[in-house]
């Protein structure tokens, strides 16, 4: 979203615009107690010139920047959160607006030395604001320049992310991520310079504390150019370093129906996936309103990108070329297999363990729609076959279908069959009313067979396989096999009979 004409001057009535009326007021105050130049600083300033509305406050001020989010913090009665061992940074959340406090880094004599310290030109941006807290009412009119030691103004109206100068990897290796994170945010091009320093120095990343390193993948992956990022991001080598799982994919070659090589595939997903998100209506129009219910979950289209993106990660270990089926690329559990590789890079990078459940889910069953697909196509899908999916989808259903309507629409090659996408929202309207009329009654009614039953009546000792009974009585339940507590019963007795282990039994006890 770059600019015909990046201002040099701001108001004082634009710049307090940013600040809401509480911490101008307070601001001010502890500007009378502590004095000095107070400045805002890189992020907000970029927003501020592109007419966004920033996310955060960033203030910048020569020392004690801790001191003055201590007192902000004890004024407002906000949160005070202490950022830095070494360096004098922290942040105050207070009244739902988070302030970031830090001092001129690494011993800069002025703001115009800080600045150029900052990882990129764009966020190399300040605006005094100090007078403007002293005596808010009266210089509301004045225009105050805009601080730009690197060129940041031009770079914004260019559309273009580039570094402050060639030591800022150095300085700190995780703006070799911020450079691809910001690309993607704001739309912008990266400077040829900059790439190439990437290309150079990509592997200082292995020095970046795994929990930064996925902040920042997540902030690329969460703007709707992740996929253009993440390309770029291969070209220079920096995705292998941070992804190697990925690497293996780089031009291995797919079936027929497949016209891209398994990366490029999965970099494909991921842009099939970044247009369903931002109109699910469009690929799912008889049932828009349960995709949009289910991404409205507060991470869901995030996880649904990151599943697009590895959700073919284990084709290569499961790679192979059958003789028997005339020379013809398997992938046989790929998805399985990719799930248990997605696991790893989840604890690599400290993953939270419900989004690495919920992606590990979405990947391990991405093929189920398909299966189930070719199923309906032979016009052999039964009730059992379209409640089994439901069970075992569980709420992740919609993303299922959301992933594999991606997944099928990166697949063009000239044996890809023909109307997939008509059949997968067919097959998902299809399970949506067997949920509605077979599973969901059964859901909200109450069990015709209980734990305590098989405790009671069969003389079981509790064990995991209460719930595979319990659950095999539900499914026929949902089937309408069984209707009552005797067929129920009977059901759960026959299930032993027919599996021994299922019992769980102590030593001593005799066969129901």
């Amino acid at each position: 979203m770059a600019m015909d004409c990046v201002p040099e001057h701001l108001s004082g009535r634009e710049i307090l615009a940013v600040l809401p009326s509480w911490l101008q007021a307070d601001l001010g105050c502890l500007w009378h107690e502590l004095g000095g130049e107070v400045y805002l600083a890189g992020g907000v300033v970029r927003d501020l010139l592109l007419g966004m509305t920033p996310a955060d406050i960033d203030l910048t001020v020569p020392v004690g920047a801790k001191l003055w989010a201590e007192k902000l913090a004890a004024r407002t009665g906000g949160a005070y959160v202490d950022l830095g061992r070494v360096e004098d940074v922290a942040r105050v959340v207070s009244r739902q607006v988070t302030i970031d406090f830090s001092a001129f880094r690494q011993g800069a004599a002025s703001i115009l030395a800080d600045l150029t310290l900052r990882d990129l030109t764009v966020n190399g941006l300040g605006i005094r604001i100090d007078p403007l807290l002293a005596d808010r009412n009266g210089a509301t009119e004045a225009m105050v320049p805009v601080l730009d030691p690197t060129g940041g103004r031009e770079d914004l109206a260019k559309g273009r992310i580039r570094t402050t100068g060639p030591e800022s990897f150095r300085s700190d290796p995780l703006r070799l991520l911020r450079v691809f994170r910001f690309a993607a945010s704001l739309n912008f091009a990266v400077a040829d310079d900059t790439l190439e320093l990437v290309r150079r120095q990509h592997g200082l990343v292995a020095a970046v504390a795994p929990e930064r390193i996925a902040h920042e993948l997540d902030c690329t992956m969460a703007s709707p150019q992740g996929h253009w990022a993440f390309a770029l991001m291969a070209s220079t080598g920096l995705l292998w370093d941070v992804i190697p799982e990925l690497a293996a994919g780089a031009g291995m070659a797919q079936p027929k129906s497949h016209h891209l090589d398994v990366w490029e595939h999965n970099l494909e997903t991921l842009r099939q996936m970044e247009r369903i998100v931002e109109a699910p209506q469009a690929y799912f129009s008889a049932c828009g309103e349960a995709m949009a219910a289910y991404l409205a979950g507060n991470r869901q289209p995030l996880r649904l990108k990151w599943a697009a993106l590895l959700h073919d990660l284990g084709k290569p270990a499961t790679c192979a070329v059958r003789d028997d089926k005339g020379g013809r690329i398997t992938f046989y559990n790929h998805d399985l297999v990719g799930a248990k590789l997605f696991c790893a890079f989840a604890r690599r990078l400290r993953w939270s363990n419900e989004d690495t459940e919920r992606v590990a889910q979405l990947i391990a069953g991405h093929m189920r729609p398909f299966h189930l697909a070719n199923v309906a196509r032979g016009g052999n899908l039964t009730l059992r076959a379209g409640i089994r999916m439901i069970r075992k989808a569980g709420g992740e259903l919609p993303g299922l279908f959301l992933l594999s309507m991606a997944d099928a629409l990166a697949g063009q090659g000239v044996e890809r069959i023909a109307g997939m996408e008509r059949e997968l929202v067919d097959l998902f309207l299809h399970l949506e009313k067997v949920r509605t009329n077979h599973v969901e009654p059964v859901r909200s009614a109450p069990p015709l067979l209980t734990g305590k039953d098989l405790i009671k009546v069969l003389k079981l000792s509790p064990s995991p396989m209460f719930k595979v009974i319990l659950g095999a009585v539900e499914e026929a339940r949902m089937e309408g096999t069984v209707t009552d507590y005797a067929e129920a019963l009977q059901l759960a007795e026959i299930l032993l009979t027919s599996d021994p282990e299922l019992t769980g039994r102590g030593e001593g006890e005799h066969d129901a």
